[in-house]
């Protein structure tokens, strides 16, 4: 891994590489995990880019997510899963075979892992406290509700909700398709995939309404609620979910991108979105400007050169990209309320 500070670009705050192609980025506290595809995972300095750590994946990654306060972190992979601690750098490896797409932590006690057609619920230390029934298919994504109260699993055919240590779903809100990823409104009263057949697909928890957006140009894989929960981002469109959501209201489009490829809420409710393209452009976006039906125009774009992998933020002032190529770039902006 290399540093190359940047003294003259004062929106860059600082550069790294690393010698892998990136598939994820999570930011607490003041650590960025970096995952690579050939199962390298980086712990970084989120303000200055210094490598902190290190640890392996063996068969490769998928993702990985960093507890709450920063003390451990999550990996996922095709062949199973590692947990990091960051007090002394020891990394445990479980090579299960069953492919492992995401984890997603409660706090800072629990864990959640997609393992195979099952969803863990882990120690930090890797101790099983609970684990679902086997779902009809591989589980693609996961997501807590309640304050960590309440676990969604997505697989083929529905989102099944289990509260704590029950096997079997408390909830099922059936969808036939291929689930690809879940977003939940901060409130807990939308749960939201991204499906296969190009649609996203809604639920409203308080009574299991339901509602389909579809004719999105391909399969939906990228979406993500801002901190309010009052609007989703999905690709190349916004959606509004304040008031009685979204049903019989058209989206906000975002023209730049030919095929996006990353999307992050900046925090702090502003309504500011960062978006990645395959063309190697990182777009910034006052997102929920305008009227429904509006196509809005970037407020800021940084160039680029190869597909942008990942994106995330470290706090409302930096932005932090990952491309194909192995570069990491974090971006400042120069207030939190302006773009």
């Amino acid at each position: 891994m290399s540093i190359t500070a940047s003294d003259t670009d004062l929106a860059t705050a600082w550069d790294a590489a690393v010698d892998d192609a990136p598939v994820a980025l999570n930011v607490r506290q003041d650590l960025l995990a970096v995952a690579g595809a050939a199962g390298t995972l980086w712990i970084l300095d989120a303000t200055t880019g210094a490598c902190i750590d290190t640890f392996e994946l063996p068969g490769g990654a998928l993702g990985v997510a960093l507890a709450p306060d920063a003390r451990h972190a999550a990996a996922t992979g095709p062949t199973g899963y590692a947990l990091w601690r960051r007090e002394d750098g020891r990394t445990t490896v479980h090579e299960t075979g069953a492919w492992s797409s995401t984890a997603a932590w409660a706090d800072n006690e629990r864990v959640a892992i997609a393992a195979g057609r099952r969803a863990l619920v882990l120690t930090p230390d890797g101790e099983e406290r609970w684990a679902t029934e086997p779902a009809a298919s591989t589980v693609t994504d996961l997501a807590w509700l309640r304050q960590g109260r309440r676990l969604a699993v997505a697989a083929y055919g529905a989102v099944r909700c289990h509260e704590r240590h029950t096997l079997k779903p408390v909830m099922t809100y059936p969808y036939i398709g291929s689930h690809l990823a879940l977003a939940v409104a901060p409130t807990g009263r939308w749960i939201c995939s991204g499906n296969q057949d190009a649609s996203i697909h809604i639920w409203r928890t308080r009574d299991a309404g339901e509602l389909t957006m579809s004719g999105y140009p391909e399969k939906v894989s990228r979406l993500a609620f801002d901190d309010t929960g009052f609007w989703l981002a999905a690709d190349v469109t916004v959606w509004d979910f304040s008031g009685k959501g979204p049903a019989g209201t058209a989206p906000r489009s975002l023209r730049c991108h030919e095929t996006i490829t990353a999307l992050a809420w900046r925090p702090g409710g502003g309504g500011h979105l960062a978006s990645g393209g395959a063309d190697g452009t990182v777009a910034l976006w006052r997102a929920t400007a305008g009227r429904p039906e509006s196509r809005l125009s970037p407020a800021r774009i940084l160039d680029g050169d190869t597909t942008v992998a990942a994106l995330t933020w470290a706090g409302p002032e930096l932005l932090v990209s990952a491309y194909r190529d192995g570069r990491i770039r974090a971006h400042r902006l120069p207030s939190r309320t302006t773009l």
